[in-house]
């Protein structure tokens, strides 16, 4: 089938895209590469340089390319970004959103892939592993802003039949995803203790967030393509890490060393938070397979080789 991905060029939906592209799709990319890179683009794809909120460039590609399917990945996805330009973040988030929904179903879609935030949404839990059941309560805009999306998803399916599925994300990392950003930890951390520099954790250490490898979560993307019905499933491994477990696992894949830096928590970020995956292993087959430690070793060496030969810009 054809599926439209947007943020085809950033670190999450460039995997997904080899990935259905492995699997014999014929995939379109939409990035205004504002945060992702043109190396990351699979060259089989048909690369669109289009902003989600330009209405006449997306419409003109809905009407050229009618994909059946859209997996959205493009987004602002920084937390602390969203305190200081919430307007920003909502016209990208929710107006740019509701911007591909609507030229889908002008022409043909079947159905639209999600990736909303299991992190950021669900505020700070009342109980832990969170299962989707979990009220809802974001403390920072670019939660509020990623939900929002998912009430839009569930009226377009319940009024016009646009087969949905939210997938609520926890922290990913992985190659490819940038060192260089406001969010990825691990990436951070690996390219900053590859580099010689100290790196610093916001709080005490003892925040806790559910870290997924990169290619478990785009396993679960292949498995809900063509799921009809209006859906929403978390992708998370049960488990809290620590930041300055974090730390430790990425300082030991890099054999140096180091104590980190504390600085004081930064607003919008919530202390503590694991997704529960059983309604994913239930209905989809989908469970985490690749633990934290080894993750963790694939990104570093994934960065080392990166500082030994850089990537083209």
């Amino acid at each position: 089938m054809k599926i439209l991905v947007t943020g085809g060029a950033g670190f999450i939906a460039s995997h997904v895209v080899d990935r259905y592209l492995a699997a014999g799709h014929e995939v379109v990319i939409v990035d205004n590469l504002a945060s992702g890179f043109r190396e990351n683009i699979n060259p089989k794809a048909h690369f669109y340089e289009l902003d989600i909120r330009d209405e006449a460039g997306i419409e003109t590609l809905f009407e050229r390319e009618r994909p059946e399917v859209v997996n959205h990945h493009a987004a602002q996805m920084d937390v602390r970004k969203s305190t200081y330009i919430p307007v920003e973040d909502a016209a990208i988030n929710i107006l740019g959103t509701l911007n591909l929904i609507l030229a889908g179903l002008r022409h043909g879609l079947r159905q639209f892939i999600y990736a909303s935030s299991g992190g950021a949404s669900y505020g700070e839990p009342q109980y832990m592993p969170v299962d989707e059941a979990h009220p809802i309560n974001p403390i920072c805009q670019y939660g509020i802003s990623k939900h929002t999306v998912e009430h839009y998803l569930y009226l377009y399916h319940h009024n016009y039949g646009l087969n949905s599925v939210v997938l609520r994300y926890p922290n990913l990392y992985g190659p490819r995803q940038t060192p260089h950003g406001e969010a990825g930890v691990v990436a951070i951390f690996a390219g900053q203790m590859l580099t010689g520099k100290q790196p610093t954790i916001f709080g005490d250490g003892s925040k806790t967030r559910d870290y997924c490898f990169i290619d478990d979560v785009v396993a679960a993307n292949l498995l809900v393509l063509g799921r009809e019905g209006h859906d929403i499933f978390n992708l998370g491994t049960g488990i809290p890490t620590t930041d300055l477990a974090v730390f430790e696992a990425v300082r030991d894949a890099v054999g140096i060393d180091m104590e980190p830096n504390l600085a004081p928590p930064r607003l919008g970020e919530i202390e503590h938070i694991a997704l529960s995956p059983a309604k994913a292993e239930r209905e989809l087959g989908w469970r985490a397979q690749v633990p934290f430690a080894e993750g963790v070793r694939r990104t570093v060496e994934y960065n080392r080789r990166l500082l030994r030969e850089p990537a083209p810009v």
